[in-house]
């Protein structure tokens, strides 16, 4: 049995300012996708400038941000949000979403790629390798906060957390880090190491994402104002995944046949 370290969430106080580790989080996340952009950029047949990774990052991050707000506040905390529409902006109180977040960076994307003059998959291909960074910084942001524990174990890593009752409960942020954040920056960094047909590195990204935030919220606890969705299992995370593993399914299908179709051609 393990006691979460019950960690300040305020790493920094300046009089009335105070720094957060989990924007510091956000902030690691944000570099880190920079920094790797910068990295994949450099490659002298990857078509994109210093100037574009720059601006793709800034495009992103208000798209995770406001998306993100949007879309907690729209699948977790909507009636609360509809009889206290200020809720938005108290975002001091915590509340994020993932597929609101990622549904925030389709936007972002689709307007970058606009303002480029680049295809949208040719965007999503080249920024899907670079987002498991930020998931797994968000996670350990999670993690310090000590929030988002998971169900009641009796496994030997099972942890009691400060908010979480006396009984010890999975790590479930941890597993998220560790799945959705370095496992799955592996498996897309190398794949798209080669090249491949548009929409073969966001699906995958899609497929993989969704089937590993599936199969973590088994053992996750259920946010507390949901509970359970549906058969006392079904959770709001595994009806958003649902789509991205449909969708991720969809595009590697018609990247494959794209090309077997370019090597007919050929």
């Amino acid at each position: 049995m393990f006691i979460h370290p019950n960690i300040n969430p305020v790493a920094l106080q300046v009089g009335p300012l105070s720094i957060h580790w989990y924007g510091i989080m956000y902030l690691i996340g944000f570099a880190s996708a920079w920094f790797l952009a910068t990295y994949r950029a450099r490659r002298s047949s990857s078509g994109w400038t210093q100037d574009q990774v720059s601006d793709l990052i800034f495009y992103c991050a208000l798209g995770v941000l406001i998306g993100g707000r949007v879309g907690y506040m729209l699948f977790y905390g909507f009636f609360s949000f509809v009889h206290n529409p200020l809720l938005f902006f108290k975002v001091w109180d915590g509340g994020m979403s993932f597929h609101g977040g990622l549904l925030g960076v389709v936007v972002s994307v689709w307007l970058f790629a606009r303002k480029t003059h680049k295809t949208f998959f040719v965007v999503g291909d080249f920024l899907a390798p670079l987002t498991p960074i930020g998931l797994a910084a968000g996670r350990m942001g999670n993690f310090i906060n000590g929030e988002l524990w998971g169900r009641i174990s009796n496994a030997p890593w099972a942890m009691v957390f400060p908010n979480g009752g006396p009984l010890t409960r999975h790590p479930s942020m941890l597993y998220e880090f560790f799945l959705e954040g370095v496992v799955l920056f592996v498996i897309l960094w190398f794949y798209s190491a080669k090249s491949r047909p548009p929409m073969a590195v966001s699906g995958l990204f899609l497929l993989t994402y969704g089937i590993f935030r599936s199969f973590i919220e088994l053992f996750r606890e259920p946010d507390q104002q949901l509970g359970f969705l549906a058969f006392d299992w079904l959770t709001m995370g595994q009806l958003l995944s649902m789509p991205m593993i449909i969708l991720g399914v969809v595009f590697m299908y018609l990247a494959s046949r794209r090309r077997e179709n370019k090597t007919s051609v050929a």
